[in-house]
């Protein structure tokens, strides 16, 4: 597959105003309510260091976590099974399903099940797949993957989203409203949920003392994909193992502050059995992580709880959007996750990133996301990964700032030309920086020309002493 452009990408997302202008608001204002919702725990920062510590103590210790947890499970009277690669994972579900009879699933949102294709995987083979959660259930009308780890939709507007109803359902498109549009899709899946033969879910957590996976939600749409069907089935990265309730207390009282400043979520479900009657299967997925665990660098990554915390503060994704990443984890968590997968597809995320430090600075486990971004930058550059274009332009821009004279000629050079070539000649397809902002007007007196004047008059005012 071909290289994802991010930049290339968000170009026509830039140009849409309305949309940008739209996600930026929305994603900002979360990130307000997220900083008002910490100031308001005394003992947030403590919080934050106890997760990023349970993480750290649980991926160093997780082939032990993950044998409690699937011997745990089996004494619920779960079937537990383990997936090396999201194609054995989707087989495995597939077998789950035909060796029922089940035609039909349910499920609610899950970020693995994205990262697997899942849905095109059961789908190709005759299985009715249909996402109860509300923002996923927007994008498969719409045949666009999420754009958000927490509001798949999010980019939409409400207007976007009264069109697709009126679409695929007979709505009023002129009711653009987010309660009506509910009921549309209220109205529209409840049915398909009573008559499922299956349902699927992913996890939040999965607490190896109880066997217990943890789901965290506000439309409730996971617990009836749950129980509705006798058939269960739940897909459990292996990171998403933690050790006890206890723990779980501190992962809770971070996740949904983080994600949308909420103090508490509607729904926090634990299921460790199936319901009566019925089966439950969980499928511990590896796909690559066990692979990243042992990556010196990149490693912490696997501590995200999926809060989206960083994406709704990165000034990049805020407006660029998260379908111009090309990938299923986007933002700055993809980018420096996504490369784990496949490093030559997503070897220029990267350099999506003014590695401001925001996106550590707000992450609930205290990964140091803006650092594993720079030292991708390095691990592209030594695995040849740049573009040509860009490798050359930085050889010549590190001659030039290596050295003080050619760098002055250069910024002289530069100076003049500001001052007297024509817009045209300035604001070109060559000038990257220039098509959405204007280049900076040059200042009167460089700080070179400036310590140069001052520091000859403060050697003269030396001399005549």
């Amino acid at each position: 597959m071909s290289t994802v452009d991010q930049a290339k990408n968000a170009a026509a997302f830039i140009d849409d105003k309305t949309h940008e202008r739209h996600l930026d608001q929305l994603l900002w204002m979360l990130r307000t309510k997220r900083d008002d919702a910490a100031r308001r725990v005394p003992e947030w920062e403590q919080l934050r260091d106890l997760a990023s510590k349970i993480k750290e103590h649980t991926l160093s210790n997780l082939a032990h976590y993950l044998e409690m947890f699937e011997s745990r499970a089996k004494a619920n009277g779960v079937t537990v099974h383990w997936a090396q690669d999201a194609h054995e994972h989707n087989q495995i579900v597939y077998q789950i399903l035909s060796d029922r009879k089940a035609d039909s699933l349910v499920k609610s949102k899950s970020m693995l099940t994205e990262e697997c294709d899942t849905r095109r995987f059961l789908e190709n083979r005759g299985i009715q797949v249909t996402e109860t959660d509300l923002g996923e259930r927007i994008q498969q009308l719409d045949d666009e993957s999420p754009s958000h780890i927490v509001g798949p939709a999010w980019h939409k507007t409400t207007q976007d989203v009264a069109n697709l109803f009126a679409r695929v359902y007979g709505s009023d498109k002129n009711k653009a409203d987010p309660v009506y549009l509910a009921h549309v899709m209220r109205e529209h899946t409840r049915p398909l949920i009573e008559q499922a033969k299956a349902g699927m879910t992913g996890a939040n957590f999965a607490v190896a003392e109880t066997g217990a996976v943890v789901t965290v939600t506000n439309e409730g749409n996971a617990d009836l994909s749950a129980n509705a069907p006798a058939l269960r089935i739940c897909s459990v990265g292996l990171e998403k193992i933690i050790p006890t309730n206890e723990h779980l207390a501190v992962f809770i009282r971070l996740l949904t502050r983080s994600a949308t400043g909420m103090a508490i979520t509607q729904y926090t479900s634990h299921f460790r059995a199936p319901r009566q009657n019925g089966e439950m299967h969980i499928i511990l997925v590896d796909n690559g992580r066990s692979s990243r665990l042992g990556m010196e660098k990149f490693w912490p990554s696997l501590k995200c709880i999926r809060c989206a915390a960083c994406m709704n503060t990165c000034p990049v994704y805020r407006r660029s959007g998260g379908l111009s990443y090309g990938s299923t984890y986007m933002g700055p968590i993809g980018i420096i996750m996504m490369p784990t997968f496949d490093i030559r597809r997503y070897s220029e995320l990267p350099f999506s990133s003014t590695l401001n430090g925001s996106c550590t600075n707000v992450c609930p486990v205290k990964i140091n996301i803006h650092e594993q971004i720079y030292a991708w930058r390095e691990v592209m550059e030594e695995k040849h990964q740049f573009k040509l274009v860009k490798k050359e332009a930085m050889i010549v821009a590190g001659k030039v700032l290596s050295h003080p004279r050619l760098y002055r000629m250069a910024a002289d050079s530069m100076e003049t030309s500001l001052k007297v070539l024509p817009r045209f000649a300035l604001y070109n397809h060559f000038n990257a920086w220039g098509r959405h902002r204007d280049i900076p007007q040059p200042a009167k007196e460089t700080f070179h020309d400036w310590y140069k004047k001052y520091r000859s008059q403060a050697a003269g005012q030396e001399v005549s002493r």
